[in-house]
C-alpha cells in the first residue's frame, strides 16, 4: 500500500500556542513511522510556517513538548505549497484556539483540496465560538446551563448589573473564541464580574457568561466518526481548583481524572447519547470531545462545550478515553486519518458543474 504523507501542524497564532506544542509532541510520538511519512510543520505566533523536522529529530525520546516554532531556524514556508494536494497527503491540524481550530486553517485546506483530520469549516467555526454553538444547541433543544453572550462594546455598568439579576451569582466568564480554559474566571461578586469580563475581553470581543452550578460533576465524552459517529466511555474530571482552569489542566496537574466515570449504566448511555446529539447538531466530522456537566439532584446532564481539536497531551482526556474504550493511541491516529480521507472522498464526489 502507498504510504501516507502526514503533515502535522502545530504552534499557531493563539494563546494556546504552548498547548499545541505539547499535543503535537505526543501525537508525533504515537504515529507509526512504518505507515506514514511524517512532515512536522510549525506555525509561529506571528503566523510564519516553518519546517520543524530538524527540531523533532533532535528531541530526546523523553521530551514532553516540542520547541516553539518561534525559535526554529530557516526561512518561512509558503502555506499553500506545504499543503497543496500531492497524492497521499493528509494534514493533521493540532492548532488549538483561534487561527487554527476556528475554521481558518480548515478553509485553506479545503481550497488546497487535501484531506485533513477533524471538523470542517462550519463545525470548526461554530464550536470555536461558544456563543454561536450555544445558539445552535438551544435551537435543537439540548440542555445547557443558563448563559448569555455579550460583545465588549455592550458591557456597560447597567449590563453587568443585568447579568447578575438575570443569572445570579456565582458566574463563570469565558472568551467566546478560546479554549484550554484561557481567560476563564469565576465571579462571586459584582466587582469580580467586572474583573472577569475584562480578563475575557483581552482575548476576544465576545464573552460568554454562564450561571454557576452547585457542585456539578464534570463529565467528558470522546466522539469519533463522520456520518455514523461513536462515543467513548465517559470520563470525569475532578478539579483541584474552583474549576478546571489552565493551571489545573497543564501546569499543576493536580486534577483527578476518573476513566471510566463512576456512572450507572443508564447514566452512561444518557451521557453518550447527549454527546452524540451535540456532535451532530453542530455538524462535526472526524473528532470532538464533548464536555458535560451533571447535576445529580437537578437537571441531569447539561452540555458545556464541544471541542473539535481536543488536547492530545499525556494527560488529555480524548486519547485516554479511547484507550479505555479499546482503541490504542496509534490506532486512534490511523482511524482519524482514515476518516479524513473518507470525508474528503465523499465531498469530492459532488457535482461542481450544472
Amino acid at each position: 500500500m502507498p504510504r501516507t504523507r502526514l503533515v502535522v501542524l502545530f504552534g499557531g497564532r493563539s494563546a494556546e500556542h504552548e498547548v499545541s506544542c505539547i499535543s503535537a509532541r505526543h501525537v508525533l510520538a504515537a504515529i507509526d513511522p512504518g505507515r506514514y511519512d511524517i512532515v512536522p510543520i510549525g506555525i509561529t505566533r506571528q503566523g510564519t510556517w516553518v519546517d520543524a523536522a530538524g527540531a523533532v529529530a533532535a528531541l530526546p525520546s523523553d521530551a514532553a513538548t516540542l520547541p516553539s516554532p518561534d525559535g526554529l531556524p530557516g526561512p518561512g514556508l509558503d502555506p499553500f505549497s506545504v499543503v497543496a494536494g500531492a497524492a497521499g497527503l493528509v494534514v493533521f491540524p493540532l492548532l488549538h484556539g483561534p487561527m487554527g481550530e476556528d475554521g481558518t486553517v480548515q478553509g485553506l485546506l479545503e481550497v488546497a483540496g487535501v484531506p485533513y483530520v477533524g471538523a470542517g469549516v462550519l463545525a470548526s467555526s461554530l464550536c470555536m465560538d461558544k456563543g454561536a454553538a450555544n445558539d445552535v444547541l438551544t435551537a435543537r433543544g439540548l440542555p445547557q446551563p443558563r448563559w448569555r453572550c455579550r460583545r465588549d462594546t455592550e458591557l456597560t455598568e447597567e449590563a453587568v448589573a443585568a447579568l447578575i439579576d438575570d443569572l445570579g451569582l456565582p458566574l463563570f466568564v469565558k472568551p467566546a473564541n478560546m479554549g484550554s480554559s484561557v481567560g476563564v474566571s469565576r465571579a462571586d461578586s459584582a466587582a469580580e464580574l467586572v474583573a472577569a469580563l475584562a480578563t475575557a475581553c483581552r482575548y476576544d470581543e465576545f464573552v460568554v457568561v454562564e450561571e454557576g452550578l452547585s457542585h456539578p460533576r464534570e463529565i467528558e465524552v470522546a466522539v469519533l466518526g463522520n456520518a455514523e459517529p461513536r462515543a467513548s466511555v465517559p470520563g470525569e474530571v475532578v478539579p483541584s481548583h474552583d474549576f478546571y482552569d489552565f493551571d489545573d489542566k497543564y501546569l499543576a496537574g493536580n486534577a483527578g481524572l476518573r476513566i471510566p466515570a463512576d456512572l450507572k449504566p443508564d447514566e452512561t448511555a444518557e451521557a453518550q447519547a447527549l454527546a452524540l446529539s451535540a456532535y451532530r447538531a453542530l455538524r462535526v466530522d472526524g473528532m470532538a470531545r464533548v464536555d458535560l456537566f451533571h447535576e445529580a439532584d437537578g437537571r441531569g446532564f447539561l452540555v458545556n462545550e464541544v471541542n473539535t481539536i481536543p488536547g492530545f497531551t499525556e494527560i488529555s482526556m480524548y486519547p485516554r478515553l479511547w484507550e479505555a474504550s479499546g482503541l490504542s493511541y496509534p490506532r486512534l491516529i490511523d482511524e482519524l486519518v482514515r476518516l479524513a480521507v473518507e470525508r474528503h472522498d465523499h465531498r469530492s464526489s459532488f457535482a461542481t458543474t450544472r
